[in-house]
């Protein structure tokens, strides 16, 4: 993946920076031979680490630390100050690291060290020979990476639907869409990561029938595989409209790689772009066909767009956003034809369209767990610990439905960041380690030069309310339920998403209505 890199400015920390500078917690940004060096103080120990976060480049030094960590104001990556060790996605390496070396009243950053190796774990009794993962998206991939930082030395076979090596779903609709991020961004690994791990990874290949009694997989090409634990991690597909000529070959839906590509390649030669639903995938859509000087319509049945997440407030300003970049909204409207080169509204007007994207939502893949028995409840009923109704077969990403500790109440959500955590998770309870998944979600959507994060799970909030200013693109929205806050969006408030993510995290209500305070001027659900 690659990443902008922060510049080295600051002080030169190899020239030695007195210890009365480097206050309890807090984080000094320097430099060391050109590069960016993070130095942090924690009681007795002091850790310096690169200033640059490992997944889109995010400074780091506008992060916040927690304990012995530091997270990402971007994307809410984690970072262990002790070990650069890339303790939370969405990072998936490790942060170089420096010695620091305390001479007199100054400390000294000096050489930089190897990278942390796969750490050694004593095994737990019972720890699988044989594991299985099915789905090789954020979650598959993330748990199989898992294994082997966990110090697990059995057999892992990653099997994929998709043609492509696991991939960076979230930049098929941002960047690589809107032609600002190239290619060779876009896979997660090296093209030879999997082998060196000794992960055996089938890509285009499907699971087509899981035998619980057996503790095996069959897939489309006739293989069986054995198992003594299995990660079930099949995603999600495009919800299709039963539209006529939504079947033509310029009407496009939007998950996959190929999907993209196919998209890039026939914008190449349009001119006029509708998109039916303005959800995040499709709002991203119309933003980066913008980019690539399209003339993009909007279709959907909603009075604003995302207004059932966001609120009207917030979804009027992203509506204007867009307007504002040229893309024009059709509201309270569906389609109900598509031609070969134009898409009539239920109105009757009718939309000029060389390019039509779908984009109403997503809808989870049930199928395989269903005919192998899991109990189903919206999504795959797993544990605290991502086990699902059948001991030994854990679930994760948009098909996982979790007791989540926080809401108090079992959610399903369909996020990439929660699926790559709920890898992780479920790869330690695959050996045994009984760790409860406890994640915030988070997630994040990209508006041209608006980004909008969002921490916590806010279905069913009552009330918003707003410190900042949401037109002025500095704001923090919070989305609450009696009184009690459920989710935060933000926009360019980057450190305060992360204090409401750890104050979500704690139960912290007081810190939260701190952040965001009740007012007497607010919008109802």
């Amino acid at each position: 993946m690659g990443a902008s890199q922060e510049e080295s400015t600051g002080p030169d920390l190899a020239q030695g920076v007195p210890l009365s500078d480097l206050k309890e917690g807090e984080m000094l940004s320097g430099q060391v031979q050109g590069e960016p060096v993070l130095l942090v103080r924690r009681g007795d120990s002091i850790f310096a680490v690169s200033a640059t976060c490992t997944h889109y480049g995010g400074p780091l030094a506008e992060g916040l630390v927690v304990g012995e960590t530091v997270r990402c104001p971007w994307h809410h990556a984690c970072f262990s100050l002790r070990t650069g060790e890339a303790v939370r996605a969405p990072a998936l390496r490790s942060l170089p690291r420096w010695r620091v070396e305390v001479r007199g009243e100054y400390a000294y950053v000096t050489d930089r060290l190897e990278e942390v190796g796969t750490p050694v774990r004593a095994k737990v009794e019972g720890e699988p020979s044989s594991i299985v993962i099915v789905g090789a998206g954020a979650a598959g991939d993330a748990a199989a990476d898992m294994l082997r930082r966990e110090g697990y030395e059995g057999s892992i076979t990653l099997i994929g639907a998709d043609p492509a090596a696991p991939y960076d779903r979230p930049n098929l609709s941002k960047d690589y869409l809107a032609g600002t991020a190239p290619e060779e961004w876009i896979p997660l690994r090296d093209p030879d990561y999997y082998v060196k791990q000794g992960i055996t990874f089938f890509p285009n290949v499907r699971v087509t029938a899981v035998d619980t009694e057996a503790r095996s997989v069959v897939t489309d090409d006739g293989r069986t595989f054995g198992y003594d634990r299995l990660l079930l991690a099949t995603g999600s597909e495009p919800v299709r409209l039963p539209l006529r000529g939504s079947d033509l070959p310029h009407v496009y839906t939007l998950r996959s790689l190929a999907d993209s590509r196919a998209i890039i390649a026939r914008a190449q030669t349009t001119r006029r772009a509708v998109v039916l639903g303005a959800s995040f995938i499709g709002l991203e859509v119309a933003a980066s066909l913008r980019s690539r000087g399209l003339d993009v319509h909007v279709v959907a049945p909603d009075p604003h767009p995302m207004a059932r997440v966001f609120g009207s407030d917030l979804g009027r300003f992203i509506q204007r956003l867009h307007e504002s970049h040229g893309v024009v909204f059709h509201l309270e409207q569906t389609a109900t034809l598509i031609t070969g080169d134009a898409v009539t509204l239920v109105s009757g007007e009718v939309l000029s369209a060389d390019l039509v994207v779908v984009g109403v939502g997503v809808r989870p893949r049930l199928e395989l767990a269903q005919s192998a028995g899991l109990q189903i409840d919206d999504g795959v009923v797993t544990d605290v610990y991502l086990e699902t109704s059948v001991p030994g077969i854990f679930a994760a990403d948009d098909i996982a439905s979790w007791p989540d500790p926080h809401t108090g109440r079992r959610i399903r959500v369909e996020h990439w960041v929660v699926a790559q955590r709920q890898g992780q998770t479920a790869a330690r309870n695959m050996l045994g380690r009984r760790e409860p998944f406890e994640a915030v979600p988070f997630f994040w959507s990209q508006h041209y030069d608006v980004p909008i994060n969002y921490v916590g799970h806010g279905a069913g909030w009552d009330r918003i309310d707003v410190t900042g200013d949401v037109e002025g693109r500095d704001c923090l929205v919070a989305f609450r339920k009696g009184g009690r806050t459920l989710a935060v969006a933000s926009i360019y408030r980057d450190r305060e998403s992360l204090q409401a993510e750890l104050a979500l995290e704690r139960n912290d209500e007081a810190t939260l209505q701190t952040l965001i305070p009740a007012t007497n001027e607010y919008q109802s659900a």
